[in-house]
């Protein structure tokens, strides 16, 4: 073999093995949310089979309990993606470095990276590789062990104010339902601590789910709950408090929006979703007028003092939803989130499917 051809191979082996790594740090460590090639290769492919098994699924609960092992398996095929990349990375050095066949450099490299020991290095080059390989192998595992707890103390955090939620909101949860039970128990006034309390929570979501992104696609333990279902409605429930009720203007619950919609654009950002970044308060939404004449009634024949000018609550409620519309409906799409009105019942991926539990017109908010 010529010198510039064990070059080339050498250079390429280090390219690969330097790829590998990156993606490692960027995905396990960089406290921040960055798009790594081999990762999205990685999720992309696992994705493609549990869309079939989930299309194969004749319920939803069959597709909710496919789509809740994409998240975890998805997780484990990263570092078996970055093993098998430097078993390939370090085969390539070996060969280039050393006298040994392709067979032998395999076989050097996966001794060396899995810490078996069955193949023993003999000139300095070959122990020098061997040690560095050994150390980026037990990285890797190290590395993955030490995610896991951040990961599931995130999703911890982030589950027990989902269900919180259901308490006021149900389950599928409604914005309309939740104003609704709010007004019955005297509530409303109260509505203002859980604004800010929802706008905290959204500023964590968004920091948790842009730098440990896996955390999108991990799943509640009720298969009708969701992230993504709560921040949409209690985003919705904030645009209809200040559109629809006939109440002081709250600054609470305006803030709470704009971090609710601030971290759906940053989790969509992450995933390359397309979105206007500065929508005219007219532009088009999924929310028809229909449907928000039909919630605004729903409240009034609830007892809820309401605004006597629909049209312009309407408006209000338009000017509100349009920050936060695409990113939410495309979201539902991409994370097959379960049945909610007017968030995943418009995505693309769940109008195939019937509400689970119950319709989004129902009345039993007592």
């Amino acid at each position: 073999m010529t010198v510039a051809l064990r070059v080339a191979e050498f250079t390429a082996g280090l390219v690969v093995v330097v790829g590998v790594l990156d993606s490692a740090i960027r995905t396990f460590i960089l406290p921040r949310g960055s798009g790594v090639l081999i990762s999205r290769l990685v999720s992309r492919a696992v994705r493609m089979v549990f869309d079939l098994v989930a299309r194969a699924a004749r319920t939803w609960e069959g597709q909710d309990r496919a789509m809740a092992l994409y998240g975890p398996i998805t997780l484990l095929a990263f570092p078996v993606a970055w093993l098998i990349g430097t078993l390939g990375g370090f085969t390539l050095m070996y060969h280039a470095t050393t006298s040994l066949s392709w067979r032998m450099s395999v076989r050097m490299s996966g001794s060396s990276l899995l810490t078996l020991g069955f193949a023993v290095p003999v000139t300095g080059t070959e122990v020098a590789l061997v040690f560095t390989e050994a150390a980026i192998g037990l990285t890797l595992i190290a590395l993955l062990i030490a995610y896991l707890p951040t990961m599931y103390s995130g999703f911890s955090r982030r589950e027990v104010a989902v269900t919180q939620l259901s308490v006021m909101a149900g389950t599928p949860p409604s914005a309309t339902d939740l104003l609704i039970r709010a007004h019955a128990a005297h509530y409303l006034d109260r509505l203002e601590d859980a604004w800010t309390t929802w706008e905290l929570w959204f500023v964590e979501l968004e920091e948790t789910h842009t730098s440990l992104a896996m955390l999108n696609f991990f799943r509640s333990p009720n298969p009708h709950r969701s992230w993504l279902t709560a921040s949409g409605t209690v985003l919705d429930a904030a645009a209809l408090r200040l559109s629809v009720l006939d109440l002081p203007y709250s600054p609470a619950a305006a803030v709470c929006i704009r971090s609710g919609f601030t971290a759906l654009r940053s989790i969509a950002d992450f995933f390359q979703i397309p979105y206007d970044p500065d929508p005219a308060p007219d532009a088009p939404i999924s929310v028809t007028r229909e449907e928000f004449i039909d919630a605004y009634e729903q409240l009034a024949a609830a007892g809820c003092a309401v605004r006597p000018d629909r049209e312009l609550a309407w408006r209000d409620y338009r000017g509100w939803r349009v920050n936060y519309d695409t990113v939410l409906v495309t979201l539902a799409g991409l994370i097959m989130a379960p049945y909610a009105s007017w968030i995943s019942d418009r995505s693309i991926t769940r109008r195939r499917h019937r509400p689970p539990v119950r319709g989004p017109k129902s009345r039993n908010a007592r």
